[in-house]
């Protein structure tokens, strides 16, 4: 059945629930953060998504306070940085900040960022997300950008005792970026595909299909995206600073895309407007 609220929920390895829908602060500036954020939170959005990388760690984590919400409500995801991809010692410092900046019990979901740091450096960072886990700092774990090689990497050492489960995978993905090979690999596992630039930036919007359906359906191109995330079974990461839009993106439950549909959105284009470490051969 489709999910039918921003408060619906899918399982996750760990045994804890991931809202159907986060709303993404990437590039947004903090000194606006807060207020978009506890905008977002007002609508319906119970799912917030950023990292050390993006800066606002705090500002989201005020907006989480400032919403008079349970924290039990309220789903908070950050991330291991790049910068801090050296091994076990430096990802703790990573997670410690992390959980300073927010000044919150527990994060909800922390992710490794991207794949960098040479094995050494990805495996101490499993070491460190494990370990903040056992002690109930944060509730899952996972990856983000891991190439189909990079998770191998990672399930063969959580067989050989490191311990964990990957709750979740991040990908930029979209009709023009669709990763089957992942997205295969993870659902196979029951692991979470989370899509960040599910909306291809605002850079596909005008193309015939999307125009097609939106008028079809009496929608825009944006929610004919994030629906499309939604029915391949993936958490949409949806952000926007602009409070029409920010509503916009959470109207996507009063309608459904027919396979036909789904199968105008196969484009056999693979164009990602983002990093793309997964594909990255030297990692």
């Amino acid at each position: 059945m489709a999910p039918v609220s921003l408060q619906s929920t899918l399982k996750m390895n760990s045994g804890y629930e991931i809202p159907v829908i986060g709303f993404g602060v990437y590039q947004t500036p903090p000194d606006v953060t807060e207020k978009v954020t506890v905008r977002a939170i007002e609508i319906g959005y119970r799912h917030v998504d950023s990292a050390k990388y993006y800066e606002n760690e705090k500002e989201c984590a005020d907006a989480i306070r400032k919403s008079g919400l349970e924290r039990s409500k309220l789903f908070y995801t950050s991330k291991i940085p790049v910068s801090h991809m050296g091994g076990y010692e430096n990802a703790k410092e990573a997670i410690e900040s992390s959980l300073e900046a927010a000044n919150i019990d527990y994060i909800d979901l922390m992710l490794i960022h991207a794949p960098y740091g040479g094995k050494e450096g990805r495996l101490g960072a499993w070491r460190a997300l494990v370990e903040y886990q056992k002690a109930g700092k944060i509730r899952s774990i996972g990856v983000s950008n891991y190439g189909i090689h990079h998770l191998e990497e990672l399930e063969a050492y959580i067989k050989s005792g490191a311990g964990g489960e990957i709750s979740v995978g991040q990908y930029e993905i979209h009709p023009w970026c669709p990763r089957d090979d992942l997205t295969e690999w993870l659902q196979k596992r029951n692991i979470v595909v989370e899509a960040y630039s599910p909306l291809v930036q605002a850079t596909r919007m005008k193309e015939p299909v999307l125009q097609n359906l939106a008028k079809k359906h009496n929608k825009t191109p944006a929610q004919i995206l994030v629906r499309w995330s939604l029915q391949k079974g993936y958490v949409p990461l949806p952000k926007s600073v602009t409070d029409s839009r920010i509503i916009e993106n959470s109207q996507v439950f009063d309608f459904e895309l027919s396979q036909e549909d789904m199968n105008s959105l196969v484009t056999g284009i693979d164009a990602p407007v983002c990093w793309d470490p997964a594909r990255d051969s030297k990692l």
